[in-house]
């Protein structure tokens, strides 16, 4: 064959040539579809970037191992995640959720899935005897929350799944917050495990992941695996390179970070204008001893507080922390503050002073003076 015209050669010139180049880090696998054999096989089974790409495989096997877990299924978000969690259900089930959870998913229930057809109550998921009388013959699934978004309460995972086993039911636990490094959920039981892996696993606060796990069950393996495949709500090759990067240092940035909210936890239950601490990893809080039980390495980074007053007093205090940036979302290696409430909507059960904070990577004298001097707006 004579050498290629100019806009031959000008696609196969670019073509990769290195597939023995045997990189330390991962590359990003940009491609939509891949070269069929001659016998019709695919190598590494990889045939169409919605159904397989190296990237979401790395990704996925990595968080299955971190969580204990058979099989792990990336999607393009959390809420994405949590979409097809409840895909798996059927008109007519009724589900279990708790009063304080992510406001998202008490909304995604009540404006879609209960067009569906979905049945949903609401409890207190910290009263096992609330759970206990909530559940009914229909009851296909009980999603827990622990520590709930954004008052902190702490389920017992354990005694819930075994509710739910004993009323042959599912349970998922949304692990986003404590992460794997604080606490494994299958281990206690569960069925599934549901992360955003938007906030401690990309870290840093520019990538949207999402990401569900679940501890052998065939049944829902197969269904997961149809719901992804043909949905196509999958992460992107470059956005699970960067999820997969933020897991390499997802443990020192966790426990850093879960070190800093302790202290600074503590030091906000000395100072004027603060009502209320909400973190389970001290003594005031209602289920410390529960917490200290099923979560190890500390209680998150995550924690709520009540300003003294109302809206007004939480906002003036928001607006002017320093190194607290006043934004939605959390896990970055940056403080966030969120007056939630505002954020929710009126129908929130959310106190309207509590001030939600992810705590970074900062040192901490300079987060408990940011405080010190905030709080005298309203002082």
């Amino acid at each position: 064959m004579s050498k290629p015209r100019f806009e031959t050669l000008a696609i196969k010139s670019a073509e990769n040539h290195f597939h023995e180049a045997n990189p330390v880090s991962a590359p990003i696998y940009l491609s939509t579809t891949y070269h069929r054999n001659e016998d019709g096989s695919f190598n590494e089974g990889f045939a169409y970037s919605r159904h397989s790409n190296p990237n979401r495989s790395i990704l996925e096997s990595s968080i299955a191992q971190l969580e204990n877990g058979s099989r792990a299924f990336a999607f393009a978000t959390g809420m994405a995640a949590i979409h097809a969690v409840f895909e798996c259900l059927k008109t007519g089930d009724h589900v279990i959720i708790p009063d304080d959870v992510y406001f998202n998913v008490k909304t995604l229930t009540e404006h879609v899935f209960k067009r569906w057809g979905l049945e949903v109550s609401t409890v207190d998921m910290s009263d096992l005897s609330a759970v206990e009388n909530a559940i009914q013959s229909n009851t296909a699934l009980i999603w827990i929350e622990t520590p709930s978004n954004p008052q902190l309460k702490i389920t017992d995972i354990q005694a819930v799944c075994d509710l739910t086993k004993k009323n042959n039911a599912l349970s998922v636990v949304d692990n986003t917050w404590p992460t794997p490094v604080l606490q494994n959920p299958l281990d206690l039981g569960a069925d599934m495990v549901v992360h955003s892996t938007t906030k401690y696993f990309g870290g840093h606060s520019d990538v949207l992941g999402g990401c569900v796990v679940l501890g052998g069950n065939s049944d829902l393996e197969e269904k997961l695996h149809m719901i992804q495949t043909h949905s196509g709500g999958v992460p992107s090759p470059f956005d699970c390179w960067l999820i997969c990067r933020g897991i390499q240092t997802l443990s020192l940035r966790v426990k850093a970070q879960t070190s800093n909210a302790l202290e600074l936890a503590k030091h906000l239950e000395t100072c004027e204008g603060i009502e209320q601490v909400l973190y389970p990893g001290i003594p005031s809080h209602p289920q410390y001893t529960l917490a200290s039980s099923q979560m190890k390495n500390g209680a998150g980074a995550m924690l709520s507080v009540l300003v003294k007053g109302g809206v007004e007093e939480a906002m003036k205090v928001s607006n002017k922390l320093k190194y607290f940036s006043c934004a939605t979302s959390l896990g970055g290696v940056e403080s966030l503050v969120e007056h939630r409430k505002s954020i929710e909507g009126p129908q929130s059960p959310t106190p309207k002073n509590l001030l939600r904070l992810s705590v970074g990577l900062e040192n901490v004298e300079d987060l408990k003076e940011d405080w010190e001097q905030a709080l005298k707006t309203i002082s």
